[in-house]
């Protein structure tokens, strides 16, 4: 998970009261099935962070002697904001296939159709694991499990797609121009023809 997203996800999770560090890590990985695990020293990170920017204040210890933290007001405005305010394409993570695919495309040694068809098989896969989970999952799940397995499937569908035409786009510019682009005949050849013809 991208650390700005890991912020704002630990963030929200104080919307319910104190917590300390695993018990965020627990619930965050639970909201989101699971799907995006983050390290106890990313937690701590954060949190540590969050305090400094005065979202998130100590708030004593739990009776087992945790440190709790809980959002302050400021947090709470902050992440408000951060709801309202749409994601731009600038904010997105940087897609790592993409980027494979750009450079992959620039190295002769490398056979495009064999690493688009490697991660299509991948990608294919991954979407019948999380399809089968979600005609699986009981109507009584917590619909934010629900609505995340919608997301990676609707965004694995994309992806394929994306994929396709990928690999369309290279095999069309591999292709030899000599059809759309003929020879040019010799200057004046048929030109001289007409004339005294």
């Amino acid at each position: 998970m991208q650390r700005t997203a890991v912020r704002w996800g630990l963030l929200a999770l104080f919307a319910d009261g104190p917590k300390y560090g695993y018990q965020l890590r627990t619930e965050l990985e639970g909201r989101t099935g699971g799907s995006w695990a983050v390290n106890i020293g990313q937690i701590y990170t954060t949190l540590d962070r969050l305090v400094r920017d005065g979202h998130v204040r100590t708030a004593g210890n739990n009776e087992d002697g945790r440190e709790l933290f809980t959002i302050t007001d400021q947090g709470r405005r902050s992440l408000d904001t951060w709801y309202m305010t749409p994601i731009a394409g600038s904010d997105r993570p940087r897609s790592e296939l993409a980027i494979k695919l750009a450079m992959a495309i620039g190295d002769p040694g490398v056979d495009i159709t064999l690493v688009v068809q490697k991660q299509r098989t991948e990608s294919m896969r991954q979407m019948r694991d999380y399809t089968d989970l979600r005609r699986h999952a009981d109507e009584g799940e917590d619909v934010t499990w629900l609505l995340l397995l919608d997301h990676l499937i609707f965004a694995l569908e994309s992806e394929i797609r994306w994929l396709d035409h990928a690999e369309a786009t290279v095999l069309r510019r591999q292709r030899p121009r000599a059809a759309s682009n003929p020879i040019p005949a010799a200057p004046g050849r048929f030109s001289s023809e007409r004339v005294h013809g």
